[in-house]
């Protein structure tokens, strides 16, 4: 008699449980690290142009990047304008909470700057 190989149906259903939760996962989170890369993008743009505009310019700048990005995270309010030398530079932080199921989240620290660091 040959032995038999392959998966049995209680493995299959446990694997299948496994790549369904870190889809899940990851369809929920994807999106949110796309807006911040967005917002961090638009950051180091505007402060690479930004050495002779006022705080309120900057902050203007930013808004118009955020209406035509659909950003609704945060706006040029929350942002963190500060001068280093010759170079403006932006940072920004915020925390986004996100729903899985039933009552767990995963909440999110999201930080960035222009300078990099």
């Amino acid at each position: 008699m040959k032995n038999q190989r392959g998966v049995a149906i209680s493995g299959l259903l446990l694997w299948g449980f496994v790549i369904v939760l870190i889809a899940l996962l990851g369809m929920k989170v994807a999106p949110e690290y796309m807006d911040y890369f967005k917002i961090l993008k638009s950051v180091k743009s505007i402060s690479a142009g930004a050495s002779d505009q006022t705080v309120p310019q900057i902050r203007a700048a930013f808004d118009k990047y955020a209406d035509v990005n659909y950003l609704k995270t945060i706006n040029g309010s929350d942002l963190d304008i500060s001068k280093e030398g010759n170079a403006v530079v932006i940072a920004f932080s915020y925390e986004k909470r996100i729903p899985l199921f039933y009552n767990v989240s995963l909440l999110i620290d999201f930080q960035g700057s222009s300078s990099g660091n």
